[in-house]
């Protein structure tokens, strides 16, 4: 513990104050870090006004007087920072490319916390791969407000340690509580996360189950085993290895779901990923029925799809996935058609084969 706290302290600007960034930068500011928010200009003064409360494994803290900008302008003509922290949803991930470029002179090594597997590419078009380090969080938060968050399950956080101050990163989350670990490839890491993301989520919010009803029904989990299967033979053909994250056996998991038969192993996925979420829906379901028109269904089943094309292999189950959520999500399908309807569901997939 002796190296890490004689660290000097860092300073963070964080873009998003959602479950992530709260989480991730309130840790970092109760450590002794400067950290800066960036939120969009309609939700400033209420940011700054309810400040961070984290409900922590070790208790709850509060933060008043947080920092809060409008703009990455307003933020950069406002201080210097070490380190840019990305916790927005990906499809604003274009916005914050093109706010970056320009300030690409002097901008800071970014950290990017987002989900997916594509957003890394992105930043780095402006600043270059040096500048650009990814990261995947497996602790489990939920959001109860404005700039409050629990952690429901303490687990860890991937960083890419594959620069000198990515190790400085990784002692400084260490140090704040985070469990950082470091990973020597960032695509191992990415999509090993993406894995886990991709189970139980698209089909929960089509359906409208719960993640319970997902892998108790043999048929909807023979959609999530291939959903896996085919983003697995998009990995082999990258050279992408299946990787654990912190407190969170991905790689037993997912060989267990697609090397057993599903008499063995939908009990034990049952058991893992659906009796233990409880009632608790997950991301794309809890976005679809708040209203949201977009879905992060473009960047994790999409994506799988995209690298698919690029590499000749089919993926039916992902893009049937994918184009589903994203109709219900802009209004072109009707939600009640498919919920609680999985013969329609699994009517789409065969004929997309």
């Amino acid at each position: 513990m002796a190296e890490f706290s004689t660290q000097k302290p860092l300073r963070f600007l964080c873009f998003g104050m959602g479950a992530i960034g709260s989480y991730i930068g309130g840790s970092l500011a109760l450590a002794g870090n400067k950290v800066s928010f960036i939120e969009r200009p309609e939700s400033v003064s209420r940011a700054k006004s309810s400040g961070l409360t984290l409900n922590l494994p070790g208790g709850s803290h509060s933060i008043k007087g947080v920092t809060v900008y409008a703009s990455l302008s307003e933020a950069m003509q406002s201080d210097a920072y070490d380190a840019a922290l990305v916790a927005v949803k990906s499809f604003d991930t274009n916005s914050v490319v093109e706010g970056i470029r320009e300030w690409k002179e002097t901008f800071p090594t970014l950290l990017c916390l987002q989900n997916g597997v594509e957003n890394e590419a992105a930043f780095e078009t402006v600043l270059g791969k040096e500048r650009v380090l990814g990261a995947s969080i497996a602790t489990a938060i939920s959001k109860n407000g404005v700039g409050k968050i629990t952690v429901e399950k303490m687990r860890g956080i991937g960083i890419e340690a594959t620069t000198p101050f990515a190790l400085t990163l990784i002692k400084a989350f260490k140090l704040a509580g985070l469990n950082a670990s470091g990973y020597p490839r960032r695509a191992d890491l990415k999509w090993s996360k993406m894995l886990s993301n991709l189970l139980g989520n698209a089909t929960s919010a089509i359906l409208n189950w719960t993640p319970a009803q997902i892998f108790s029904d043999p048929q909807i989990y023979q959609v999530e085993v291939q959903q896996i299967r085919e983003t697995l033979a998009v990995m082999q053909r990258l050279n992408i290895h299946v990787v654990n994250l912190p407190g969170t056996p991905i790689h037993p998991l997912i060989w267990l779901m697609t090397e057993f038969p599903s008499t063995i192993s939908r009990p034990i996925s049952y058991l893992a990923l659906g009796k233990g979420r409880g009632a608790k829906m997950p991301s794309f379901h809890i976005d679809l029925y708040s209203g949201q028109t977009r879905s992060e269904v473009t960047f994790l089943n999409g994506a799988v799809v995209r690298a698919g094309e690029n590499l000749g292999i089919n993926t039916p189950v992902n893009r049937v996935l994918t184009e589903t959520l994203e109709g219900l999500a802009a209004g072109r399908l009707d939600k009640q058609e498919y919920a609680n309807h999985p013969e329609k569901l699994l009517a789409s997939i065969r004929d997309s084969k």
